[in-house]
């Protein structure tokens, strides 16, 4: 097995192997472990710094854009020129080109946004901010419980940097019938999310049609960044909070948590779930 796995550029690495000493069944076994690469992640617009994340570096272009859209930074993928990735031993930068009109825009409500892992609303600087106006999304499509057993199959072996570190959280695109089309991976599932929506629309791929897999809890933010991006169904292994269920409702989003297996729990707009 190689001694790293470099997703990203070639020289930034995305999993480390560290030895570690086991105490297991009374006896010391030593081995070498995959650790998850979490870097400071610094985005810049024309410039400007916006928002520093933990986060994977792996497709931070992807990244960049999936935040610049899901953030309402540009409001469409024309809007966003390019972005270009810079190394320092503080972390990784990534310098973004907007337009000129999404920048005068972004100035005027500009922020200072330090975010982490476990929290997307870090920095924020009114209530206002948390709470943003939503559109109410597409109907969609009709979500069959066929392809949400399929999807949640498929997930895990989808994961290379989860099945390495155990330490990863994965948003994955699925296409009516259940078949992932695109999954991305970091440490932190906003992160994550973006790096999926970042990804479909580099691809000119569409979130009309299908659903959104998440391996994470359902909170607000995560159900903010899909409704922004007009997806109607979002799917989630993990426990979904009040305000979630409270956006998504809003939103007419339909929404799925605790899904596993066979087993689900729905939040939100039940009548699109197609059991039969």
């Amino acid at each position: 097995m190689l001694n790293t796995v470099k997703l990203a550029a070639p020289e930034i690495e995305c999993i480390s192997r560290r030895p570690v000493s086991r105490w297991r069944d009374s006896r010391w076994t030593h081995k070498l472990d995959d650790l998850a690469v979490e870097l400071p992640v610094a985005l810049e617009f024309n410039g400007i710094s916006h928002a520093v994340m933990l986060a994977t570096p792996c497709d931070l272009e992807s990244f960049a854009l999936g935040f610049a859209l899901s953030e309402g930074i540009v409001e469409n993928r024309t809007e966003f020129r390019g972005a270009e990735i810079e190394e320092s031993p503080l972390g990784i930068t990534v310098h973004c080109e907007i337009s000129s009109q999404a920048f005068m825009n972004l100035k005027q409500r500009r922020r200072n946004m330090t975010g982490r892992t476990g929290c997307g609303l870090c920095g924020v600087e009114s209530l206002e901010q948390v709470i943003r106006v939503l559109p109410v999304v597409p109907p969609g499509t009709d979500v069959p419980l066929l392809s949400i057993r399929a999807a949640l199959k498929a997930l895990s072996a989808l994961q290379p940097l989860g099945r390495l570190t155990g330490g990863m959280h994965a948003a994955a695109w699925s296409t009516p019938d259940g078949r992932l089309q695109q999954v991305c991976e970091d440490v932190g599932r906003h992160n994550a999310l973006d790096k999926l929506i970042g990804r479909m629309i580099e691809r000119g791929l569409s979130f009309q049609d299908g659903f959104l897999l998440i391996s994470s809890r359902a909170s607000v933010e995560m159900v903010q960044k899909a409704a922004s991006m007009g997806i109607a169904s979002l799917i989630a292994i993990s426990a979904p909070t009040a305000l979630a269920v409270e956006t998504a409702e809003a939103a007419g989003m339909t929404l799925i948590a605790f899904a596993r297996g066979d087993e689900f729990v729905a939040y939100t707009h039940a009548n699109r779930i197609d059991v039969r």
